[in-house]
C-alpha cells in the first residue's frame, strides 16, 4: 500500500513489486513550474528573484485579465498575504519568490477558473433564468424500489439546487400524506419531514428562492391538510401571489429566502368537454395526437414492457384523470398558496405554447425533442413569458439523465435532473450551475429573451458564424499521489495520464480534443494548446476528463469537471477535478490557461 505522503515525498523513487518477485523503481519527477509561469514571473519582476505587490498586480492585470480598475495594489497585497500565511507562515516581507508564486497559481480558491461571486442581474422576472432543478428529489436511488427520504433533498439544497420535486399520495388509511414515486415499490417518507428539512436547509448555499413542485394525487380534505402544514412550517417564508403576479413572475432578488409552491391549480382538476375526445385517452393518460402517438419510439420493447407491467408513474405532461371526480371542489386555502401555476396541454401542445402567459408547462424529454424538431421558435417564444420544465422519461429507472443542452437552447428554465445519480449529463448540469457563484439561478443569454421587429426570436436550428474562439492550454496535473493509493491506477508502475476535453453546446460547437499520454508519472506535464471555435459561446460548456491509459482494460477514471465557457476567467488558472458523482477531490487539479479571440 501507499506509504504516508510526507515520507514518500522525500524519496527519489517509486517502488513497485512486479508479480511479487522483484521491485521496479521509477524516479519521482519533481513538481516544477512550466515555462510560461517562469516567463510570466520574470516579465513582471523585471528578471529579479522577488515579486512585490505592485509586480503581482501587474501580473493580475496583464496576464490574468482582471482589469486595471478592478485590482488595486492593496488587493494584490491581501491575496499575497493569504498565500504566504499558508505556504510560508514565518514570512517577514510581503513578496513572492518563484516557488511562492507557483504555489499561488495552484490554489483553486484564490486562482480558480470561474468567478465564485453572484454577478448576474437578479432583478429580472423568474422566466429570464435557468434554474437548478431536481427530479423526484426524495429518491435515494433508482426509480423503482429505492427508499424515499429527506436526505437527498438536503444534499440537493446544499449543492445549490433551487427546485425540489415532491410527489404527494394518500397513505393507506387516506388520512395522511406520503411522499413516494407513485405505482412503484419505493418506500415512502412523510411530507412533514420533507417540508421541515427544506425549511432548515433551503438557504444554506444560496439566498435565492426555493421552488417546491408538487405532483398532487390527493383528495380535497388532504389538500386542506397540506395547506395547514405549509403555513405551520413555512409561515412568512412562503410566497403568496398577489394580484397581477400571474402575468409577470417576480424576480429572484425580490424573492430572496422565500419558498414558492408550484402545482396545477386543483380547481381545474375535473373531467370536462374541453379535455379532448375519449379517443385521445389511453390507459388513464391523456395524449397529444401529434406528439404522443409515437412517444416511446426510441425506447426498447423490454423497457416499455417493464414500465407497463410495473405501472411506473411517467409523470406525463398530460394529466392522470382516473381518480378525478366531476364537481369535486378543492379547498380555497390550498389554491391560494400556489405561487406558480402549472398548466397542461389540454388542446394540444402547439396551442399550449402559443396561449397565455405567467404559467409553467412540463414536458417529457421525448416531447421536448419532437416539439423542438417541429417548431423550436415557438418553444423559445413560450419561454420568454412562461416557465418550461423538462423531465426525464419514465423508463430511466436507474435514475440516469438526458443531455440538457437542447432544452437550454430553447430557453427551458427548469431542466429536471435525478441528482442522486451520476454520469456525463449530470456533469453538464453541475457545470452550468457553477455559473453566477453557484447560486442556482443563471441569467439566460439575451438572445433567448429578445424579440425582433417582426416578432422573430432566436432559432436554435440557424447556422451561425463563429462568434468567439477559445484557446485552452493544458500545462500539467497534480494531486493524485495524495488522493489515491499507490497501486490504484496500475499495480506495477506509476499511472499513464491523459486529458480529454469536450466542447458541449449547440451542434455546431461540439468538439473533442485529447492530449498525449504521459507515461509512468504522478505529475504529468503535457503543455499542449487546443482551439475551439464557438458560434454560441453563451451556452457552451467545457467538459474536462482525465483518464489513465490501460493497454488491456478500460482506461481508469482520474477526475472530471465541467466549466461554463461564458464564466471562464482568462489567464493561468487552477482547475480542481471532481469524482464521478461530482464531489470535489481534495488535491487533484490541473494547471491550465484560457484565452479568447
Amino acid at each position: 500500500m501507499f506509504m504516508s505522503n510526507k515520507k514518500n515525498m522525500k524519496n527519489s523513487y517509486h517502488n513497485y513489486k512486479m508479480l511479487g518477485l522483484f521491485n521496479r523503481k521509477f524516479k519521482i519527477t519533481e513538481r516544477k513550474p512550466p515555462p510560461d509561469v517562469i516567463d510570466a514571473f520574470s516579465f513582471c519582476t523585471g528578471g529579479t528573484s522577488e515579486m512585490s505587490p505592485e509586480m503581482f498586480r501587474r501580473f493580475l492585470v496583464e496576464f490574468q485579465g482582471q482589469g486595471v480598475e478592478g485590482v488595486s495594489v492593496d488587493d494584490a497585497k491581501k491575496i499575497m498575504e493569504q498565500v504566504l500565511h499558508r505556504v510560508r507562515p514565518e514570512f517577514k516581507t510581503c513578496c513572492f519568490g518563484l516557488d511562492d508564486f507557483f504555489k499561488y497559481l495552484l490554489l483553486d480558491d484564490l486562482n480558480g477558473p470561474i468567478n465564485t461571486q453572484v454577478h448576474h442581474d437578479m432583478n429580472a422576472p423568474l422566466q429570464h433564468y435557468f434554474i437548478y432543478t431536481g427530479h423526484n428529489s426524495y429518491l435515494t436511488g433508482n426509480q423503482l424500489n429505492s427508499d424515499c427520504s429527506d436526505v437527498p433533498i438536503i444534499k440537493a439544497l446544499q449543492r445549490g439546487v433551487r427546485v425540489i420535486e415532491l410527489d404527494l399520495w394518500p397513505n393507506s388509511a387516506k388520512d395522511g400524506i406520503l411522499v413516494l414515486h407513485g405505482r412503484t415499490m419505493t418506500t415512502p417518507v412523510t411530507l412533514d419531514i420533507c417540508f421541515k428539512s427544506i425549511k432548515e436547509h433551503a438557504f444554506v448555499n444560496s439566498p435565492y428562492p426555493v421552488i417546491i413542485t408538487l405532483e398532487d394525487h390527493l383528495t380535497p380534505n388532504l389538500q386542506a391538510k397540506v395547506a395547514t402544514m405549509v403555513m405551520e412550517i413555512f409561515g412568512d417564508m412562503l410566497y403568496r401571489p398577489q394580484k397581477g403576479d400571474k402575468d409577470e413572475f417576480p424576480s429572484p432578488e425580490s424573492l430572496k429566502r422565500r419558498i414558492i409552491l408550484s402545482t396545477k391549480p386543483p380547481a381545474e382538476c375535473k373531467l370536462q368537454e374541453e379535455i379532448e375526445s375519449p379517443s385521445s385517452c389511453k390507459n388513464g393518460k391523456l395524449t397529444d395526437e401529434k406528439f404522443n402517438s409515437n412517444q416511446e419510439d426510441n425506447i426498447s420493447g423490454l423497457n416499455q414492457d417493464l414500465s407497463q407491467i410495473l405501472r411506473i408513474d411517467f409523470e406525463d405532461e398530460y394529466e392522470d384523470v382516473e381518480n378525478e371526480k366531476v364537481g369535486q371542489k378543492s379547498p380555497p386555502e390550498y389554491i391560494e398558496l400556489i405561487g406558480i401555476h402549472a398548466a397542461k396541454a389540454k388542446k394540444g401542445l402547439r396551442k399550449a405554447l402559443t396561449e397565455g402567459k405567467g404559467k409553467r408547462l412540463s414536458l417529457s424529454e421525448q416531447t421536448l425533442q419532437k416539439a423542438a424538431s417541429q417548431y423550436g421558435t415557438d418553444l423559445v417564444r413560450f419561454t420568454q413569458k412562461n416557465i418550461l420544465r423538462v423531465f426525464p422519461k419514465g423508463t430511466r429507472v436507474t435514475s440516469t439523465n438526458f443531455r440538457p443542452l437542447e432544452a437550454w437552447m430553447h430557453g427551458a428554465q427548469m431542466v429536471a435532473f435525478n441528482m442522486q445519480g451520476y454520469g456525463r449529463s449530470l456533469w453538464m448540469m453541475h457545470g452550468m450551475f457553477r455559473s453566477n457563484g453557484g447560486c442556482g439561478y443563471v441569467k439566460k443569454p439575451d438572445f433567448l429573451m429578445r424579440t425582433g421587429p417582426n416578432n422573430e426570436v432566436f432559432d436554435p436550428k440557424a447556422m451561425l458564424p463563429v462568434k468567439k474562439t477559445l484557446k485552452v492550454r493544458v500545462y500539467m496535473g497534480d494531486g493524485w499521489r495524495m488522493d489515491f493509493s499507490h497501486g490504484h491506477f496500475d499495480k506495477f508502475s506509476p499511472p499513464d495520464f491523459y486529458t480529454k476535453m469536450y466542447m458541449v453546446g449547440v451542434p455546431a460547437d461540439e468538439a473533442k480534443k485529447q492530449t498525449k499520454i504521459i507515461k509512468d508519472d504522478w505529475h504529468p506535464v503535457w503543455d499542449e494548446e487546443f482551439t475551439f471555435g464557438l458560434t454560441v459561446p453563451e451556452l457552451a460548456l467545457l467538459k474536462i476528463v482525465v483518464r489513465e491509459y490501460d493497454v488491456s482494460e478500460k482506461d481508469d477514471f482520474g477526475g472530471q469537471t465541467c466549466l461554463p465557457v461564458s464564466e471562464l476567467r482568462t489567464g493561468i488558472r487552477t482547475v480542481p477535478l471532481h469524482n464521478k458523482k461530482g464531489d470535489k477531490f481534495e488535491n487533484v487539479k490541473l494547471l491550465m490557461k484560457f484565452s479568447f479571440e
